[in-house]
């Protein structure tokens, strides 16, 4: 066998050239667009590991590193390798890519196992080669084919040198709908710059849909950073402002890729997976591999098949507001099972999965309260949920029989008894928490291999989750009716304005949670903190802070660099905000106190509770995320030892499944995958959603509403103002800015009206730079309205249409006492 190849030689079979290597020879003989390059065979590899291959210990990698990098190539195979690569051209940039002899196989497609390297040239190229050759025998390799029963002795492996594209777009496209199974139509992704932060799902990419020969439909994401390449190999590089709502492919480029994907299926005959890139106006194919599960045997992701329920993504959405990975759903999952098992209706999800986004299900909500006639009932859940249009009507169910009943007392029963004693352990839990953090983070860090690492998660990260949760809803449980019951008292005595100052202040005793990231930045752009001590203390929370994938703010420099360049062009820092509001605050006090002289000391008292209710809320809910960065360390760990990094894509069991030498849940890897990658590039669903709801073709509606979806047809008219609950007082013209997620945020100048979907935590660093702040989603006790209010910001939040109606640059006034918005002319 030939230790060099032509990448499109007849001989680059799987023996030769492994399983990248075959694939993309097949392509180039078929004439398909390929970058030009050859294939280091396995040949190459066996003579070069000749000398030393008895004295390769898989269980020693330091040594087996060594041994490769203190021997040199056989004499003529680096003349070999270096002719080849001058045939390419003078100096050329290349990709040199690691290609397993067992790749592509059924179940077993080593992705990931050993090393690639990008944008390597001249003499780099052999010593690239070596460390794609010693990679076969990282611990992540090794583990693998331990978990396959690959003998290890059989092991090789051929080098794949292809020329870079220095692409200015890439992607992957999808022969057949991973979603829905349908062969009818090819699903492009697209995004700026190389591929590596469409694969690694790093942005939300464009999504274009080809139906029979046209361009069906087409969504454009927010694509915030791009993979560029470098003097010294790759980088990640924020995408300019103006192209990150830009669309990537024009419909004609669309159909010429789709095009391009149908001649790599027919040469398959099976549905392809494919990353694509682009130059220049001209496609290349970069790799393809089969799509090996589709549509129904994949699983929708969409609860609302399972009746004509009322969907709402307010309240706990703020939370979770992105597509989730499997990972993360297994996690927010068990998280709300609980965090919120006193709401548990038997017979009834209270929480589904449409699309990868997170809903709650208000139907066996409304129907309880409804049946145990609840006075004000449909305000106490609109206080809580967010507001239903008038006229809608709401499907209902069944929920008190008495076989219902029989099972719901018991439970509840059980439930107060344990909030009552968890609330109990919430003191110890809150000063332990962080420090119970940092250890197990230390300890998965130090696992040394996957089965060590399981047996961490069941012992002790899944115990510490499951506490943190717990600890959530006996918190949750202390002092509901008060948090309501107080705001409207005041509110009836004193007015709103007055009221919602009486009750700020939550941010005097020991800080707000929701505060906490704004609070940690003004204190290191002080000098107060490092940046180390930011991340150790505030770094858990921020904008994606529950989805596993996404980094946090306290492993993300740039992120940090961002907020920091934010803080130079406020009008008034959080310093002067929290001034103002402590001046307001006294003002309306003394003038209850004149009023209701004899009424003072017991309100203080009533509102002091009130404020130990919300920093008992907020401190637990900040320790309940840091569990999240535990377990997002847990997955990234778990990636390091098996090799795997797309094990966002696994449900839980079925992660702890590979971890304990059960891999069959990899192959559904690949399919879950691309349907993650489909919803992500569709724009966020409506915030309510009746009976059964089909993402992709919403999305495809020109006419579609972001407000509400019923699938019945007889629904509600679009309200043509902009109303919503009273978030925080005061009155302000304005221009308008519509943001569509925090990384957005560099568009909003100070004194400008934000107006966006929903906000959280990560959106803090954000709110001393407006005006004012209107939201879709929310309630009096949401995110928007706590921090709104603590700064004196006028907000009026829960409208359900500001981001229709209202476009960037429209002047507003924004009444804050009144919950209206006012487009002038």
């Amino acid at each position: 066998m030939a230790w060099v190849l032509p990448l499109g030689d007849a001989a680059a079979d799987l023996a030769a050239a492994g399983g990248k290597g075959a694939s993309l020879a097949r392509m180039v003989r078929a004439g398909l667009p390929v970058p030009s390059g050859f294939c280091v065979t396995t040949a190459a590899y066996r003579a070069f590991v000749a000398g030393f291959r008895d004295q390769i210990d898989p269980r020693d990698p330091g040594r087996t590193a060594a041994l490769f990098a203190g021997h040199g190539l056989p004499a003529g195979l680096a003349e070999e390798i270096l002719a080849a690569y001058a045939g390419l051209g003078e100096d050329v940039p290349v990709a040199v890519r690691s290609s397993a002899t067992a790749e592509d196989l059924p179940g077993m497609s080593f992705a990931g196992q050993q090393d690639s390297y990008l944008n390597v040239r001249g003499s780099g190229l052999l010593e690239a080669v070596r460390r794609c050759w010693a990679s076969l025998w990282n611990p992540r390799a090794v583990a693998y084919r331990d978990q396959h029963g690959v003998p290890h002795e059989s092991a090789a492996l051929a080098v794949v040198v292809q020329e870079l594209v220095d692409a200015d777009a890439s992607g992957v496209l999808f022969t057949a709908d991973p979603v829905t199974g349908s062969q009818d139509e090819t699903v492009i992704n697209a995004s700026w710059g190389l591929g590596e932060s469409v694969v690694g799902g790093r942005v939300i990419p464009d999504g274009v849909v080809v139906r029979r020969g046209a361009v069906a439909s087409t969504t454009v994401g927010d694509k915030a950073v791009m993979t560029v390449r470098t003097a010294d190999g790759t980088e990640e590089r924020p995408v300019p402002g103006e192209r990150r709502r830009e669309p990537v492919l024009a419909p004609a480029e669309a159909l010429e890729l789709a095009a391009l994907g149908a001649r790599v299926r027919d040469l398959y005959g099976v549905p392809m997976d494919i990353e694509w890139a682009r130059r220049r106006g001209r496609f290349a194919i970069v790799q393809a591999r089969p799509i090996t599960v589709l549509g129904p045997e994949l699983g929708e992701w969409n609860d609302t098949a399972k009746g004509v329920y009322l969907w709402t993504s307010g309240n706990l959405g703020e939370a979770i507001p992105d597509v989730m990975t499997p990972i993360t759903w297994s996690f927010v999952k068990l998280f709300i099972h609980e965090a919120m098992s006193a709401s548990a209706i038997p017979g009834f999800d209270l929480v589904g999965n449409i699309g990868g986004r997170f809903y709650l299900n208000l139907t066996p909500i409304y129907s309880m309260v409804r049946s145990l006639h609840v006075k004000g009932w449909a305000s106490t859940v609109a206080n809580v949920f967010g507001r239903i249009p008038q006229g809608l009507d709401v499907p209902t169910v069944k929920v008190l029989d008495w076989p219902t009943l029989k099972r719901m007392v018991p439970g509840a029963v059980q439930v107060r008894r344990r909030a009552r004693a968890n609330l109990a352990q919430m003191r110890p839990f809150l000063a332990e928490s962080r420090g119970r953090c940092a250890d197990l983070r230390a300890r998965i860090a130090a696992a040394g291999s996957p089965a060590e690492l399981a047996a961490l998660y069941r012992q002790e990260i899944g115990p510490l989750f499951v506490t943190a949760a717990r600890m959530l809803e006996a918190a949750g449980r202390q002092g509901g009716g008060t948090l309501l019951y107080t705001r409207e008292k005041l509110r009836r005595l004193m007015g709103s304005t007055d009221a919602e100052a009486m009750l700020t202040g939550v941010n005097a005793e020991g800080g707000l949670a929701s505060l906490g990231l704004l609070v940690g930045l003004s204190r290191l752009a002080r000098g107060e903190i490092t940046r180390d001590g930011f991340a150790r203390e505030y770094g858990h929370r921020g904008p994606h802070e529950c989805e596993l994938s996404a980094p946090r703010p306290g492993e993300d420099p740039g992120w940090i660099d961002a907020q920091l360049a934010g803080l130079h062009d406020l009008q008034l820092g959080m310093e002067a905000l929290l001034a103002r509001q402590r001046q307001a605050r006294e003002a309306a006090w003394g003038r209850f106190a004149a009023r209701y002289p004899r009424r003072e000391a017991a309100m203080r008292a009533q509102v002091r509770r009130w404020n130990g209710i919300v920093r008992d809320r907020e401190d637990t809910r900040s320790e309940s995320v840091r569990t999240f960065w535990v377990v997002r360390e847990f997955v990234l760990r778990a990636a390091e030892l098996t090799g795997r990094d797309d094990l966002w894509y696994l449900y839980l069991e079925e992660l702890l499944d590979v971890l304990e030498g059960r891999p069959a849940a990899l192959a559904r890897v690949p399919a879950r995958r691309a349907a993650y990658q489909r919803y992500a590039a569709l724009p966020t669903y409506p915030r309510l959603i009746v009976g059964r709801f089909d993402p992709v073709r919403w999305a495809g509606d020109p006419h579609r509403r972001t407000d509400l979806y019923d699938s019945r047809g007889a629904t509600v008219p679009v309200e043509e103002a902009v109303t919503g609950f009273p978030g925080a007082p005061g009155v302000v013209e304005g221009t308008a800015r519509v943001i569509a997620s925090p990384e957005d945020g560099a568009r909003l100048n100070a004194g400008e009206i934000l107006v966006t979907t929903l906000t959280n935590v990560g959106w803090t660093p954000l709110f001393p730079r407006a005006a004012a702040v209107v939201t879709d989603l929310g309630a009096p006790l949401s995110h928007a309205s706590i921090v709104a209010r603590e700064l004196g910001i006028p907000a009026v939040v829960g409208t359900g249409n500001a981001t229709m109606l209202i476009h960037d640059g429209d002047r507003l006034r924004v009444d804050g006492e009144r919950g209206t918005v006012e487009v002038l002319q």
